[in-house]
């Protein structure tokens, strides 16, 4: 057993074993460490651990010192120092005329190196890109070349599924992936659905590739010969996912039906001849779901649920309400409380007006409503209105405002025409 500590550089996303010495650290924090290329800033990912010896590559390179601020100003002017030389790099790459994409430039953290990472479709003669790039620098000028898979992962980026890619995020070594993987899981093989940014199959294929195999290896081939609770008949279609399969029967070849894999007998697995498989005169049996009640979560059964029914009063206690609310606004909103003839006594009445002797002496006479007269009245007689002349000398008789004739009233209101 070792004592080590977890480290991880920003180019990637695997850790490294480092051996702490005598010191103690903590995840997250920065030290200095020392690598084949020079001293190194990383960021330690787990802090003082033991591991088999096994695990470790020999020979264990030491952990110098925690990180200073000395140290972290270092860090930034090698940063700045990178983003420069990125540039010079690609002028340079544009007067020389070579084929290579330029992906990132790294400086060392002590700056007596450059590293230049590129993409190539072949080999690329940059014998005379080195001598510029030694002159621009006064550094050790490497360059290495990468693959498309290698690209993503450095610059990173976003997947057809929304998230970042997997090479980038966690992955520590890429993974082989064929297109036999897309074949077993019945993907479409267009290229545009089953490859990566990169232009190489999706590395997650792999990770559903054991659950598929599992279940082709319990699953009957397509074509095969079975028999199924209906009749004997051919496979046309698995699906591994659902372990279910489409059977053509014998009887009803134009209705294919879906069978469960426990529904079924293979009597041939794959394609041949029918010759010499006797069918069994047993079905198997179908298989019984059990369909459970729906349950409701239990936010939502602390409520009380009531019919629409139930809430509505009935038609008569809506009509006394109707009355009720009605009676209450003409006596004012005050509760019942204030209203007590304790509370409120009945104010004074008032007394009617004093009338003289003159006017108590002369008969009132009764009260009438709208245009009705009163009783014994003489009728009067209706002012005689003289005959309105047309131009023609014809005379017009009188039209009510709404255009209709009506008769003439006689002084004695009988309703009659005069003749």
């Amino acid at each position: 057993m070792k004592e080590v500590i977890s480290v991880r550089f920003r180019s990637g996303c695997k850790n490294y074993y480092f051996s702490p010495g005598q010191l103690t650290v903590a995840p997250g924090q920065d030290v200095i460490v020392e690598t084949a290329q020079g001293p190194e800033y990383v960021t330690c990912t787990q802090g003082n651990h033991t591991v088999e010896d096994h695990q470790v590559v020999e020979p264990l390179r030491r952990v110098l010192r925690p990180a200073t601020e000395n140290d972290r100003r270092s860090l930034q002017m090698a940063r700045a120092r990178e983003k420069e030389a990125f540039a010079v790099c690609q002028k340079k790459i544009a007067q020389r005329g070579l084929e290579m994409k330029l992906v990132r430039a790294e400086s060392s953290f002590d700056g007596n190196k450059l590293l230049f990472f590129f993409t190539a479709d072949g080999r690329v003669d940059f014998r005379e890109l080195v001598k510029d790039l030694a002159a621009a620098f006064h550094a050790r000028i490497e360059l290495r070349q990468i693959g498309v898979r290698d690209e993503a992962k450095m610059l990173g980026g976003l997947g057809i599924c929304g998230r970042p890619f997997c090479c980038s995020q966690y992955m520590d070594d890429f993974i082989p992936v064929s297109i036999k993987m897309a074949k077993t899981q019945n993907l479409s093989l267009n290229p545009a659905k089953i490859s990566g940014t990169c232009g190489r199959l999706m590395c997650c294929l792999k990770y559903e590739q054991e659950a598929y195999e599992d279940a082709a290896r319990r699953m009957p081939k397509n074509d095969s010969f079975v028999q199924t609770p209906d009749g004997p008949g051919n496979i046309s279609a698995v699906n591994l996912l659902k372990e279910q399969v489409t059977v053509r029967l014998d009887d009803q070849p134009e209705s294919p039906r879906c069978y469960h894999n426990c529904e079924i007998c293979v009597l041939r697995n794959g394609k041949g001849s029918r010759d010499g498989i006797q069918v069994p005169r047993e079905r198997p049996a179908r298989m019984v779901v059990e369909e459970k009640p729906e349950e409701f979560p239990a936010v939502v059964s602390d409520f009380l649920y009531s019919s629409p029914e139930a809430a509505e009063p009935p038609a008569e206690e809506k009509r006394e309400s109707g009355r009720s609310g009605r009676n209450r606004r003409r006596r004012g909103s005050r509760p019942a409380e204030d209203r007590s003839p304790e509370k409120n006594p009945p104010k004074a009445q008032k007394q009617p007006p004093k009338q003289s002797e003159k006017q108590a002496d002369k008969p009132r006479p009764p009260r009438r409503r709208g245009g009705q007269k009163p009783e014994g009245a003489a009728p009067q007689a209706a002012k005689p209105q003289p005959p309105k002349q047309a131009a023609g000398g014809e005379v017009k008789k009188p039209r009510h405002r709404s255009g209709r004739r009506h008769p003439r009233r006689g002084p004695g209101g009988s309703g009659k025409t005069e003749a």
